[in-house]
């Protein structure tokens, strides 16, 4: 994956969310403890940090820094913080040597950052369109390609549903719904 990947999972969030800024965003994103407006400033933050590991390459912590959106932010300006975020994001991918390693709980190559900030984009996006009742499919070939980056063991079936229930967003028929999980970015050492 790379920031090709980024910008068309930025170009979801914008589609998605953009026409329903009017909406109430204090409901909660799905089945998360946040509203939406704070799961959207939260896709911010994280594509911030994965830009800021991506340019500066440490290989043992992740950067001290946060992102923080003002509280009285309204949802069309954490919309554009979020797609700022996710554009630095793409910005520090497209410049990267693909040699690049940078921390991320081991050893995680730009492809890695790359889809973390995919799945984060669409994930939380699919919360925040739950959370406002809104009806949007996930991308099936971004979702695949998660899949395929992050969690390599994951079953078979349609790309979006199975992301879902590698989060513990969902069930697939025949497995329990997971109640933990975690996603695999860094390269074998």
């Amino acid at each position: 994956m790379d920031h090709q990947d980024v910008r068309a999972a930025l170009a979801e969030l914008r589609l998605a969310l953009a026409p329903h800024l009017q909406a109430d965003w204090s409901v909660p994103a799905g089945g998360l403890e946040w509203s939406c407006r704070e799961t959207l400033a939260h896709i911010g933050h994280d594509l911030l940090a994965y830009a800021g590991q991506v340019v500066a390459r440490p290989a043992d912590r992740y950067l001290p820094f946060d992102l923080t959106v003002r509280p009285d932010a309204d949802p069309a300006a954490t919309l554009q913080t979020a797609l700022a975020c996710g554009e630095l994001l793409a910005v520090a991918l497209a410049a990267a040597d693909p040699a690049l390693r940078a921390w991320h709980w081991g050893p995680t190559d730009p492809g890695g950052f790359a889809a973390m900030g995919v799945a984060e984009t669409l994930l939380h996006t699919h919360d925040i369109t739950t959370g406002l009742g809104l009806d949007r499919a996930m991308p099936p070939a971004l979702c695949a390609a998660v899949l395929a980056r992050l969690f390599p063991d994951a079953p078979g079936g349609d790309p979006a549903a199975v992301l879902l229930w590698c989060t513990g967003r969902g069930g697939l028929p025949g497995l329990e719904r997971r109640t933990t999980w975690g996603w695999k970015a860094a390269l074998p050492a």
